[in-house]
């Protein structure tokens, strides 16, 4: 059974249907990389998925638990959010608290954990992204590619079973986007599962079990990187990587 099985998710904002009826299966171990042009859906998906959205239909099982995504309760909701990580576009980091605190204020507020025993995982979780000798910075201290490594940090600390990742690379300069993707890389390498919405193809190729674009709210095409890059078999990937490749040159 996959760890997360997504079926038939629409998700509408007024008049424009974002989400058109998308199914996703994500294996324990899995890094899929979710590629698409802005608009397509990629976001929208994370955040249904996660309840930041409610969808407006659609199920997903995940870790053997099934919910229909438009009427989750709310005890649903919170069990299914502490088996999962969320790593945003700009941080999301709190201003009035150093790195330490903003890791471990979801182990002891969120979970109930005693504060030496929070304080003890969030170090070995900074320590993990190579943040450890900054935990007593605040985030304006901190350099963007930091502030997102402290991020991840905070997302593991809850020992996730998978971590969603909102293009976490987008607001960073290229050097900081490499500190940060490599963090990713060794996740990977160890074993976590990260559903990734990008525009780093690099990533997307050398990381990635699995490549997924969408298009206009749809899953157009999904495959492992090779296959997936050298011969894609939409009119509209084979457009998309075009145009990344253009823009990359």
């Amino acid at each position: 059974m996959a760890l997360l099985d997504i079926q038939h998710i629409s998700k509408s904002f007024g008049q424009g249907e974002v989400l058109r009826d998308v199914n996703l299966k994500v294996e324990k171990g899995d890094v899929i990389s979710i590629l698409g042009k802005s608009g397509s859906g990629k976001t929208t998906l994370l955040r249904c998925i996660n309840f930041l959205e409610r969808a407006d239909a659609g199920t997903m099982v995940f870790d053997g638990q099934e919910v229909d995504l438009h009427r989750a309760a709310k005890k649903e909701i919170d069990g299914i959010r502490k088996k999962t990580g969320f790593v945003f576009q700009n941080y999301n980091l709190f201003r009035n608290l150093n790195v330490l605190e903003n890791v471990t204020l979801g182990l002891t507020a969120g979970r109930g954990m005693d504060k030496e025993a929070a304080k003890e995982k969030a170090l070995d979780m900074l320590g993990r992204v190579g943040m450890e000798e900054e935990k007593d910075k605040f985030p304006s201290q901190l350099s963007g590619g930091q502030q997102q490594r402290v991020a991840i940090a905070r997302a593991l600390a809850t020992d996730p079973q998978i971590i969603f990742f909102d293009e976490p690379t987008s607001a960073l300069d290229p050097q900081l986007t490499d500190e940060v993707l490599n963090v990713m890389r060794k996740l990977a390498e160890d074993g976590m599962t990260m559903l990734v919405v990008t525009h780093e193809m690099g990533f997307a190729r050398e990381v990635s079990s699995r490549v997924v674009f969408m298009d206009g709210g749809l899953v157009v095409e999904e495959g492992e990187p090779k296959s997936f890059f050298a011969n894609p078999k939409d009119a509209r990937t084979r457009s998309f990587l075009r145009l990344a490749e253009s823009v990359k040159a």
